[in-house]
């Protein structure tokens, strides 16, 4: 294990602290979100946390959660989650948020909104004075839309790659979608940028979580830090 995945195992841990016996704990997606689901079961296995039921983001965390003994259920039996618990591939001073970087943009988002608590786990190498300085904005397109987005983000001032799997394949999200990682560098207006991609139709969804963050936790050399952006 690296340092950094050291880092984000203690983040993980630090944030499965905050779960109580008899939540709906929303369970995110991506190698930091793993640290916590593993976490999480091996609480339940113990006993020191019952009744726990998890709504994973992504068919990859179903998969994980389900091998791990953590009941898992959907929006058609809960109507909100208690608390969630995500990583996130860059983080600004004020909380807000690019995530995608694992291709679960869509279901994380949709945890997020429904989640009562939002706690995001990071490493300190994720923490930027300004989104887009260190990861690119992930895009998620309908496919008979690629080459318009593509266009459209790339008039946007962004350098814009579709984005591939390890055997040089479009990538798939878990509905079939592309995903275009757009690099515009320092976004400088996220709230402004945010409204034009909610309003292009071939746009599913994009990265930028604003105001969506409860609480960040960061581990890094100083130690674990808890930051709610006040």
């Amino acid at each position: 294990m690296t340092k950094q995945d050291d880092y984000k195992r203690l983040a993980a841990e630090e944030a499965v602290n905050e779960v109580e016996s008899g939540m709906i704990v929303g369970l995110g997606t991506g190698s930091t979100a793993t640290f916590a689901i593993v976490r999480l079961a091996k609480l339940m296995k113990s006993g020191e946390l019952r009744d726990i039921v998890g709504i994973p983001s992504s068919v990859p965390t179903y998969d994980l959660a389900s091998s791990l003994g953590i009941p898992l259920a959907t929006f058609a039996e809960y109507d909100h989650i208690d608390l969630s618990i995500d990583g996130a591939d860059e983080v600004d001073p004020k909380l807000n948020l690019i995530k995608g970087g694992g291709g679960a943009l869509l279901q994380e988002k949709i945890l997020a909104q429904t989640s009562r608590k939002n706690i995001i786990v990071v490493d300190q190498s994720k923490l930027s004075d300004r989104l887009g300085t260190i990861f690119p904005l992930p895009v998620e397109v309908v496919p008979f839309a690629l080459h318009t987005e593509k266009r459209f983000l790339e008039s946007l001032g962004a350098q814009v790659t579709l984005r591939e799997n390890v055997i040089s394949k479009p990538f798939r999200t878990d509905h079939r979608n592309l995903i275009l990682d757009a690099k515009f560098g320092p976004i400088e207006d996220p709230y402004k940028l945010a409204e034009m991609l909610d309003k292009r139709a071939g746009v599913v969804e994009h990265g930028l979580f604003l105001g969506l963050a409860t609480e960040v936790i960061v581990a890094g050399n100083d130690g674990i830090r808890r930051l709610t952006g006040k």
